[in-house]
């Protein structure tokens, strides 16, 4: 017998990619559970697979920074309560550094990370959480299906009294602009390819600017409620904000500077965090 929960939850999240470096994500968990049938006739309770999945899935890997700990690539260091991740990625030596609460990070038993091997990593972590009527559990992610432009972003909230707080943890967002009241692709998809793969940092969080082997980093680093976050990236992989990078403050700032770009144009847009939520603005 075959028990099934599609869009069970979604996972907001970063990993470290080989060639892309921090790519913020946003995945759909989809499930399915094959056993015999217990004395109720369930395969199981659908409240203990969405109790179970859920919590599992907001603990472990939802605004987290995913790493994978068998690649060639990366190098982490134990530091007390810390992990110190180092990752290099690309094809002239770039690198990612940035140092975290531990419960931050999500140590990936695989070489590298995508919905298939991030997918079977969580599935042994999680079969042995369900009643022995459950024999094989299946679990895949999937994507939301955008017809229109999107970016990848990371972030950090520093303020923010939950997980938010984590320094590299991100989103895959769609993103709706209008001008004079009209749906504008081409608006859309400007902010789409400025923000591909992109860091968001806010100018207070910015420590240091330092250059290796002629390429240019920005060092950011803060203290909140979880303890103390720093990150190292490329400089041509961040964006720069007067403010923080909460959802409001993008979707204004989007705004403000597509009306400075179009000054005869009444802007209004729509910002996604992840699937189904953000904040609208208009200048």
């Amino acid at each position: 017998m075959l028990l099934f929960v599609d869009n069970l939850t979604n996972v907001d999240f970063s990993f470290l990619d080989p060639q892309r470096g921090l790519l913020g994500e946003t995945w759909l968990a989809n499930v399915r559970l094959f056993g015999e049938l217990d004395e109720q006739g369930m395969v199981c309770d659908f409240g203990t697979v969405k109790k179970v999945l859920r919590h599992w899935l907001d603990t472990e890997l939802d605004h987290r920074l995913a790493v994978p700990v068998r690649s060639p690539n990366i190098r982490i260091e134990e530091d007390g309560e810390f992990l110190q991740i180092h990752w290099q990625f690309g094809t002239t030596g770039e690198f990612i550094s940035t140092r975290s609460p531990r419960d931050a990070i999500a140590l990936v038993d695989a070489e590298i990370l995508n919905q298939e091997t991030v997918a079977a990593w969580c599935i042994t972590q999680l079969k042995q959480q369900f009643p022995i009527s459950v024999a094989r559990l299946e679990l895949d992610f999937t994507l939301e299906v955008m017809d229109g432009a999107y970016y990848h972003y990371s972030h950090g909230l520093k303020k923010h009294r939950g997980n938010c707080q984590r320094i590299a943890h991100g989103h895959r967002s769609r993103i709706d602009i209008w001008a004079n009241g009209n749906k504008s692709p081409a608006l859309e998809q400007r902010w789409a390819d400025e923000w591909k793969d992109i860091y968001i940092g806010t100018r207070e969080d910015l420590k240091d600017k330092p250059e290796q082997n002629g390429v240019r980093y920005y060092h950011f680093a803060y203290e909140a409620e979880q303890g103390p976050f720093d990150i190292t990236l490329p400089q041509r992989c961040c964006y720069l904000i007067d403010t923080d990078s909460t959802v409001e403050f993008i979707a204004h700032h989007i705004a403000q500077k597509t009306r400075q770009e179009n000054p005869s144009a009444f802007i209004r847009v729509k910002a996604y965090e992840g699937i189904n939520k953000g904040a609208i603005a208009e200048a």
